[in-house]
């Protein structure tokens, strides 16, 4: 299973994206390779807002059609911030006062690692410092 994160939407939705072209190569290997996508509602909704300030209404229901269509195939999981995610959460952004992570980032590292994600379609480095690989 390989974690999204919200970087990794934006640049797939954002054309002008600096990570545009190699989030459409990665996210289109992926599909070829028929890879089980997870993330979460923290990241969706991190996403959304981004996606509707920066580049509008009309950008950001585009993601959530996307969104909606590859839920539907069964080829993304999305994992809810319940209260045990959210606690361990807080923990990790406690931990880390010297790495500049948002709240969000420490829900998503939490969720990899209950869920044993090694790998992440991400372009956000505080992965590495988790253990996950890059894609």
């Amino acid at each position: 299973m390989i974690f999204v994160d919200t970087g990794a939407w934006i640049a797939l939705s954002d054309r002008n994206d600096q990570h545009h072209d190699d989030a459409v190569a990665t996210y289109t290997r992926l599909k070829r390779r028929k890879e089980r996508l997870l993330t979460t509602d923290y990241v969706i909704d991190e996403t959304l807002t981004r996606l509707r300030y920066d580049l509008g209404h009309y950008s950001a229901v585009k993601f959530l059609d996307l969104i909606e269509r590859t839920e539907e195939t069964g080829v993304l999981t999305i994992i809810r911030i319940d209260e045990v995610l959210f606690q361990k959460a807080k923990t990790l952004f406690r931990r880390y006062d010297s790495a500049i992570l948002s709240f969000t980032d420490c829900t998503s590292f939490a969720v990899c690692q209950m869920y044993k994600v090694s790998e992440a379609f991400a372009f956000d480095q505080h992965f590495l410092m988790m253990g996950i690989i890059l894609l």
